[in-house]
């Protein structure tokens, strides 16, 4: 219970006490009244200060609990006590990281038993998942005599999602969610499972022959049965640590993370069927499953809000992202190992277009040699692949999917950089 009390405080009793063996040494009554005065007083206010600590009960509510970056945020902590406060006892400080703006500080005179509302903004500059708290107090007395810390509140979660650029159109002849991956689905028959076939292919296993579709369409079918989602687009995002430069917000890993939200919402918003994966084919949004026009993007951008950079060296997925359906990814620094993987994962039948970011810029050393977006643009493109690249924190990201828009419509792999 001492803990609480100040050096000052600390001081007067000890003065108290002194002056007490000495009115009992010099038999003096008079000073034993002001020793014990002075010892009363700080036991006084550590008592009150004691009663007011345990007293004290705050509640945070923040408002929204999910907002894009640079959006704004309402704290409000509800603070009611029960027989009040001591004046100028009470100071309350947030643990606010530095990412929303820093620590709030109030000083309460009085806490009246109906309570007080105190508020202060926050605005999240960078992508992720925040905790705001815990909350503490720090009170004392009017004499500055005691002072305690107390924990009011414990932490609270605020979301910042990547924020989502509005974008226009579609690569027309991309066949996007038509599942043009040489695959039908017929009905197999009443009451079974549908069946996902295809045209016979040399060096197919014979066992995957499906002999009812065969039988039906005269020529060889075989069962696709490595494919457990179909339809729709698969959105690959590259979160190498080793494929992005720069940091915090102006890091080109987050230009990268609002362009895979900014895509996926646009194809939603546009009837398509979207799964968001990173470059080791982890899932993480969308996935098997019918198609649901009202696919909500809430789950996409808290996914988004959590990826961390990974520490993977090489683009090298250990299964196919796309599962033969059309394919955009958004890439950061590509080696000669990585157009290779891309060019394996490249669906046969269906169009792959990729964002590729000079993250040379990003890093403010455009003549590095170590990445050369150009020359790894050309060789995506005669592997097949529709390429855009970005060249620099301030691309327009509506520019650079317009540009990727009409050069797949066009049919060509289109050349030159956006700025």
């Amino acid at each position: 219970m001492l803990s609480g009390l100040t050096v000052r405080g600390r001081c007067l009793l000890a003065a108290g006490v002194a002056a007490a063996v000495c009115s009992l040494v010099l038999d003096e009554r008079d000073l034993l009244r002001i020793a014990a005065f002075v010892v009363v007083l700080p036991l006084l206010a550590l008592l009150l200060a004691g009663r007011a600590r345990h007293g004290v009960r705050v509640r945070r509510e923040v408002l929204p609990g999910r907002v894009p970056v640079g959006g704004n945020v309402a704290v409000r902590l509800h603070v009611t006590g029960s027989g009040g406060v001591p004046v100028g006892g009470l100071l309350l400080e947030d643990g606010v990281p530095h990412a929303l703006g820093g620590r709030p500080r109030f000083r309460l005179d009085h806490v009246r038993r109906s309570g007080a509302v105190l508020e202060y903004p926050a605005s999240p500059g960078l992508r992720g998942i925040h905790q705001i708290g815990p909350l503490r107090t720090r009170i004392g007395d009017p004499f500055g005599l005691t002072e305690f810390e107390h924990e009011l509140a414990g932490r609270s979660r605020l979301v910042a999602v990547p924020k989502v650029v509005p974008l226009g159109g579609l690569p027309a002849g991309s066949g996007l969610g038509t599942g043009e991956d040489g695959s039908t689905r017929l009905r197999a028959g009443h009451g079974d499972d549908d069946t996902m076939v295809r045209e016979y292919r040399h060096g197919d296993d014979i066992r995957r022959v499906h002999w009812k579709s065969t039988a039906k369409r005269d020529e060889l079918m075989v069962r696709v049965e490595e494919r457990p989602w179909h339809g729709g687009v698969t959105v690959l995002l590259d979160r190498r640590s080793a494929a992005h430069r720069g940091t915090g917000a102006a890091a080109s890993l987050e230009w990268a993370v609002s362009a895979a939200a900014s895509i996926c919402a646009h194809l939603h918003a546009n009837g398509q069927q979207v799964r968001l994966v990173t470059e080791d084919a982890a899932t993480l949004s969308g996935g098997p499953g019918p198609f649901d026009g009202g696919q909500d993007d809430s789950a996409m951008l808290d996914a988004l809000a959590a990826v961390r950079p990974s520490a993977q060296r090489d683009l090298v997925c250990p299964q196919d992202p796309g599962s033969g359906q059309e394919l955009i990814a958004v890439l950061g620094a590509t080696t000669t190992a990585g157009v290779q993987e891309l060019t394996r994962l490249r669906p046969e039948r269906a169009r792959s277009l990729a964002l590729l970011l000079d993250v040379r810029t990003w890093a403010g050393d455009p003549a590095d040699g170590s990445f050369a977006p150009q020359r790894t643009a050309e060789r995506l493109r005669a592997s097949g692949w529709t390429v855009v690249v970005v060249d620099g924190p301030r691309s327009s990201l509506a520019g650079a999917w317009g540009r990727l828009c009409q050069t797949a419509s066009a049919g060509t792999a289109g050349s030159g950089a956006m700025s």
